[in-house]
This record gives C-alpha cells, sequence and structure tokens, in this order.
C-alpha cells in the first residue's frame, strides 16, 4: 500500500468515526435518549485518533515532512472531519508519494531506521501499529474518560 492510499484511509476512518462520536453525543445531549453511543463513538473515535496520529509520523518521516507539516497533521486531528482536509492538502502539495522512499533508500537516524524497518516489513509494521494503538488506548483508559 503506498502512502498516499494509508493516510487518505486512515484520514477518512479519522473522520468517519468523528461523524460516530458526535452522532452518540447529539443522542445522549440533545434527545437524551442513550449515551451508548458516546460510549462506543469514543472508543472507536480514540483508537483510530491515535492510529491517525501514528500514521501521520510514520508517513512524515519517510516523505520527509518539515515540523510545520507534521505538526499541522496532527492539529487536524482535532477537529472533527479536518483530518480529510489535509490529506488533500498534503496531495496537492507533493507531501504524498506513491512509493515510500524508505523502502529503497538507505535511513538516516533513529526515527527513519524505525520507519524503514515498518515500511520494509509491512505484516510486522503493522502488527507493531496495532500494539502500539493499544497500548497507547490502554494508557488513556487508565488516565481517565476526556473532561
Amino acid at each position: 500500500m503506498s502512502p498516499t492510499t494509508l493516510y487518505r484511509r486512515v484520514a477518512v476512518a479519522e473522520a468517519i468515526t468523528w461523524a460516530l462520536l458526535l452522532l452518540g453525543m447529539f443522542l445522549k445531549y440533545v434527545t437524551e435518549t442513550t449515551e451508548v453511543m458516546v460510549r462506543i463513538g469514543g472508543m472507536i473515535h480514540g483508537a483510530v485518533f491515535l492510529a491517525y496520529c501514528l500514521t501521520t509520523v510514520l508517513v512524515a518521516v519517510d516523505q520527509r515532512w518539515s515540523l510545520k507539516n507534521v505538526v499541522l497533521g496532527l492539529l487536524c486531528a482535532v477537529p472533527p472531519f479536518v483530518t480529510v482536509w489535509f490529506e488533500r492538502y498534503a496531495e496537492k502539495r507533493g507531501l504524498l508519494d506513491s512509493r515510500w522512499r524508505l523502502r529503497d533508500e538507505a535511513p538516516s537516524g533513529l526515527l527513519e531506521r524505525l520507519a524503514a524497518w515498518l515500511v520494509r516489513k509491512p505484516l510486522q509494521g503493522l502488527v507493531v501499529g496495532v500494539v502500539a494503538v493499544a497500548v497507547l488506548f490502554a494508557g488513556a483508559m487508565l488516565a481517565g474518560p476526556p473532561v
């Protein structure tokens, strides 16, 4: 899977989970019918939010984004649906290539070596990503729900 395809899918998934969470909030606070959708939508959104942030960092390292673009990409996960805008922005600005640079190029530095390993071994990279999201999610759950 190319960086463009991966980033697009995760950005869209993050926006969809925002919609689930907002629907849950509507049901809880406006119609006062149920809060189950807030719990379910919130948990799903939290996991996908973390996946989006990790994907942003991976793609940014591989594609050599500036710090400004990395921060902008991460901040775009906070307001609803803005990840889709940022993905389109990144593609139009040439920040997303159709190939993983670190599959072929020699990495330099710790972050590039880690990113190179992840993109050269996609199955193991997926497992590492899922485990990373699970660990971060568990840490967030231990810290307690957002205020």
